[in-house]
């Protein structure tokens, strides 16, 4: 070789050992047995000492004299080459990248020498001419296999599945039923009325024709900054507005005639009397406590204390023969039967005046609940819903009169008042807060961030109850509605031979048409309930959804109507009480 002396013998040796290995490599033949070739031997020799003189490189480099291919290398007669390679020019490079090379294409050899898959077995002779079954593409396959696609919807909590229920009930049916086909005096007069609700519409001409004369004054410069559309985004406080809080205390001891003086530091104010209850209940009641609520009460009150608190209501039965009047006698039977059963009862709620029955609460009355709830060391929560609706000789007391008056704990007695209802302004959503208690006061307030009031329609209702001329016909008018719009309703009924309880409050009639029922029960009740909505095309609350012992009470509520709706609704239930079905009744009892 060129400038590195003459080659030892040894190398020359191994030069001719390596083109022997590579002609052997490349002619022989692969063995043409099928089975497994043994492991190529490889027999080790002892490494020889390089000559004197010698190049330097065969020190460092391995020999390729140290393995032999034994019979049947395969193995070796790749390695073997690659050895004489890397030590060539460029060994690294191809040394590196020539196994990778030749380890893909024996996986790729391996691949193709790969035995085929079974052929299918033949068809049954039973198949007979059947048709090739239709081939399912691979994304339907992997669809019905897969677990996005089942039919199985993801599991909801308990709570909805509570709601949900309470949906399909028959007071949401019927309200639907109203709602799908409403009755109208001139486009649909044979639609159905709704007398199941409790928002106060008799004065809503009244209060409409102030949002017309005053709206339009409001969208000026000057009523805009009295509205204070300006401070609208700055510090909103959830629980009302001091300057609403104010014109509410006003606006109530002008309704009570001031007999009662009310503060605002003690009101919250919430986005409807929903909210107010649901927000005391969640102040006062743990989840699994209990209330007890002299029944029959609204059915409302199931819906909103007990959907998101978890707090059980307990019905304490009123009887007809007390004109279902509350008795304390109920009350502590119920709460014995509570206790024993291990539910803590945390307070009594009641309504004043009492709905659906009107029944307005006389002082000892009051009296002898505060010393229940003392007794019991309970709260007392009034639910005034109705304070200006009195359409008897008899006169409204709220429970913050006896406060003022009697040295009860005024910190266990607390109020709702729907100012919304009383103003016809339903769909205003205004609800209040009434309490002496400050720790409830606290806890209240920080729950209003659920049920917070808009500050819009805070700044409306601002003005208002601001405006002593407006309030003050509303007032007059509203009673002078509700007293006739109860006689002429009463007065129908009569002529109906149908009875009603003796109210004194509130937009309702409770209405006894047991003597019509098929059956004295449940069932029978119902049955005359699908037949108001059905044949009569009038919806009501039956007695039993107001959780009343006592079948064939409904409400009737008349709040919705007009004079001369009165007479199509009397008509309707004339249609239905003097039926075939009812004179078979009497004929068969006679």
């Amino acid at each position: 070789m060129e400038g590195g002396g003459a080659p030892s013998s040894t190398s020359s040796r191994e030069h001719k050992f390596l083109n022997r290995a590579l002609q052997n490599a490349a002619l022989m033949p692969p063995s043409p047995s099928p089975s497994p070739s043994p492991l190529p031997q490889m027999t080790q020799y002892p490494s020889r000492k390089p000559a004197s003189g010698g190049n330097k490189d065969d020190t460092t480099s391995p020999s390729i004299s140290n393995f032999v291919v034994g019979s049947g290398g395969t193995a070796m007669r790749i390695i073997v080459p690659l050895q004489g390679i890397v030590q060539g020019r460029g060994g690294l490079v191809l040394g590196s990248v020539i196994p990778c090379a030749l380890f893909y294409l024996f996986q790729l050899y391996l691949r193709r020498k790969r035995p085929s898959s079974p052929p299918s077995p033949p068809p049954s002779p039973s198949s007979g001419d059947l048709h090739a079954l239709p081939v399912i593409p691979r994304t339907q396959s992997r669809n019905l296999i897969s677990p996005r696609a089942g039919s199985v919807p993801a599991p909801l909590s308990t709570r909805a599945a509570v709601v949900n229920k309470s949906d399909a009930c028959r007071l949401a049916a019927g309200h639907q039923r109203y709602l799908n086909d409403p009755y109208h005096p001139i486009s649909n007069p044979d639609g159905v009325i709704q007398l199941g609700l409790v928002e106060n519409q008799l004065s809503l001409d009244l209060v409409r024709d102030w949002l017309e004369r005053n709206f339009k004054a409001l969208l000026l410069e000057e009523g805009l900054r009295d509205l204070g559309l300006g401070r609208m985004e700055t510090c909103f406080q959830y629980d009302g507005l001091l300057d609403l809080k104010m014109a509410i205390a006003d606006f109530m001891g002008q309704v009570l005639q001031g007999y009662v003086s009310f503060s605002p530091s003690n009101m919250i104010l919430t986005s409807g009397a929903a909210s107010a209850i649901e927000t005391l209940c969640l102040c006062l009641a743990d989840p699994g406590n209990a209330i007890l609520v002299p029944s029959p009460y609204d059915p409302g009150f199931d819906r909103d204390l007990k959907w998101r608190t978890g707090v059980d209501l307990i019905p304490v039965p009123c009887r007809s023969t007390d004109n279902f009047n509350i008795s304390i006698a109920a009350l502590e039977r119920a709460y014995n039967q509570a206790k024993k059963r291990g539910v803590k009862v945390r307070a009594v709620l009641i309504s004043n005046p009492s709905n659906p029955v009107g029944n307005l609460l006389r002082r000892d009355a009051f009296y002898d609940l505060l010393e229940f709830t003392t007794e019991k060391n309970i709260h007392l929560i009034s639910d005034e819903l109705y304070v200006g609706s009195v359409h008897g000789d008899k006169t409204f007391i709220s429970v913050a009169e006896i406060l003022d008056t009697k040295d009860f704990d005024k910190c266990r007695v607390h109020i709702i008042y729907r100012l919304s209802e009383n103003l016809s302004l339903p769909g205003f959503h205004v609800g209040v807060i009434y309490s002496l208690n400050h720790n409830v006061l606290a806890a209240a307030a920080k729950f209003t961030r659920y049920a917070s009031i808009s500050i819009l329609t805070q700044r409306v209702l601002v003005l208002m109850l601001s405006d002593k001329r407006f309030i003050s016909e509303f007032l007059q008018v509203i009673g002078t509605t509700v007293k006739n719009m109860h006689h002429l309703f009463v007065h129908g009924l009569k002529s109906l031979y149908v009875n009603c309880a003796n109210g004194g409050g509130g937009l309702t009639c409770w209405v006894d048409l047991s003597k019509f029922l098929r059956s004295y029960s449940e069932k029978g009740e119902l049955e005359m309930w699908e037949k108001l909505l059905d044949i009569a095309k009038i919806n009501t609350t039956p007695g039993s959804s107001c959780h009343c012992i006592e079948p064939g009470w409904f409400q009737f509520s008349f709040k919705s109507l007009s004079e001369s709706d009165i007479d199509v609704v009397m008509k309707r239930i004339r249609r239905v009480i003097e039926g075939p079905e009812v004179h078979n009744l009497f004929d068969t009892k006679s």
